[in-house]
């Protein structure tokens, strides 16, 4: 069974940085497209990020582009994502989840947030004050 686990959230000021981990278990990143989600209060789920390991495909949307940092390490099997000049707007519940690739390029998986995930994690929260 497929497993993830988000760690590394908190608070932080206006143009600081975070790192965001992604411990996944029961299955290997090579196998899968990893995707940061955030959800803000009242606000639709949005994707951040992804990466497909496999062949090292990431994408970011336009909102984190230049400041949000999508890797991997595949000997821990996580998923990180490195988020600095943070600002009041980033503000959320980052989720990650997890896309069992097919046959395609995994430029095609980080292409669209809309794909049925496989798996999610429970979410670690990011204040970023003002």
């Amino acid at each position: 069974e497929e497993q993830l686990v988000e760690s590394g959230g908190g608070l932080v000021q206006a143009g600081g940085s975070l790192r965001l981990s992604c411990a996944a278990s029961g299955f290997t990143l090579d196998d899968y497209a990893i995707s940061w989600f955030r959800q803000a209060p009242g606000k639709e789920r949005e994707g951040v990020s992804c990466i497909a390991t496999r062949d090292g495909a990431t994408s970011y949307a336009d909102s984190v582009k230049g400041r949000f940092t999508i890797s991997s390490d595949k000997a821990k099997n996580t998923v990180y994502l490195q988020m600095d000049s943070l600002k009041p707007e980033d503000t959320a519940v980052y989720s990650c989840a997890a896309l069992y690739r097919g046959f395609h390029e995994g430029s095609y998986y980080c292409a669209d947030y809309g794909f049925r995930y496989d798996a999610w994690g429970q979410g670690t929260q990011v204040t970023v004050s003002s």
